[in-house]
């Protein structure tokens, strides 16, 4: 066999990527080079000379030809970065996406006024003037566990609890709070949804919900469709299913003025509202392409 350098490996595998039309092409060949050798970037393009062994060609040969197949290369290479945490990720579990980070970043504002009303005179809470103490969130679906898990770093007093009806994406969340030292902080729960959990007993219900149309599916990138958990992605007919039976749980559980943060998609915004119309101060924030990506909604008190 013969054997290649890092630099004409590379230049092959992005050739190969490209013509299985594998988007970024270049950023997978790095990505999974670095990975089946163990090896930083800066060591990749300062050794452009180092020749691989046999082995080691046949264990990247391996991995391009799962990604050229549509793998996604997190479940390739068992990880993904959210919230600068780094998770374990394997096809039992949705791949955390910068996305969602726009979610933690909703409840993290919503806390500051929340547990500290009386830094917020036009609140509804601005009669308040001590901070609440024992404020409970609880993530719904949490899959990965990469929503808990942010929030537990970002909030080190609150109580956080995780439900998902997987046992096989509960064992990833609790690897993965686990990894990331959050194994005391977080209470994990199978279940459906809220079924089970005692009413009025938290401050937030946040969630990443499955909120895509079966109508929609032809709009879906091939490698989500094929790999990916179908139940985390797909919610029925018009991709309003789940978040529709969610909606009055997390109303009977949420604790008056309490509130409901949920990840939609343009395509189900309008009807996301119609569904909270019972509720107060609705909101829903774009992300970074301007597509409607996070609904805020507020239990009234």
């Amino acid at each position: 066999m013969l054997l290649l350098d890092l630099k004409d490996t590379l230049e092959s595998a992005i050739s190969r990527l490209s013509a299985a039309n594998v988007p970024s092409p270049r950023m997978n060949a790095e990505l999974l080079l670095r990975f089946t050798l163990d090896i930083d970037r800066a060591y990749l393009y300062a050794h452009p000379e180092r020749e691989l062994s046999a082995e080691e060609q046949a264990r990247y040969d391996e991995v391009l030809r799962q990604r050229a197949r549509g793998v996604p290369a997190q479940y390739i290479t068992g990880h993904q970065e959210f919230w600068g945490m780094d998770f374990i990720v394997t096809p039992a579990v949705l791949i955390p996406r910068p996305e969602t980070e726009h979610l933690i970043e909703t409840v993290l504002e919503i806390s500051k006024s929340y547990c500290h009303p009386e830094r917020s005179e036009g609140s509804a809470f601005a009669e308040v003037r001590s901070p609440r103490s024992e404020v409970r969130i609880i993530d719904v679906g949490s899959g990965s566990g990469c929503i808990a898990i942010a929030l537990a770093k970002e909030l080190p007093t609150t109580e956080i609890h995780a439900t998902d009806i997987s046992p096989d994406a509960l064992e990833i969340a609790e690897a993965n709070a686990a990894r990331n030292q959050m194994q005391t902080r977080i209470h994990f729960h199978d279940t459906d949804l809220l079924r089970g959990v005692e009413e009025n007993s938290f401050d937030f219900v946040v969630s990443n919900p499955p909120y895509v149309g079966e109508s929609e599916e032809d709009q879906v990138q091939l490698e989500v469709r094929k790999f990916e958990p179908r139940s985390a992605v797909f919610a029925g007919p018009t991709g309003l299913e789940v978040i529709e039976r969610l909606i009055p749980q997390a109303q009977r559980v949420l604790k008056p003025g309490g509130w409901l943060v949920l990840e939609i998609s343009g395509t189900i915004a309008d009807g996301v509202r119609a569904l909270l119309k019972d509720w107060i101060d609705v909101k829903i924030t774009n992300d970074l392409q301007g597509i409607p990506r996070v609904v805020r909604a507020q239990n009234p008190v």
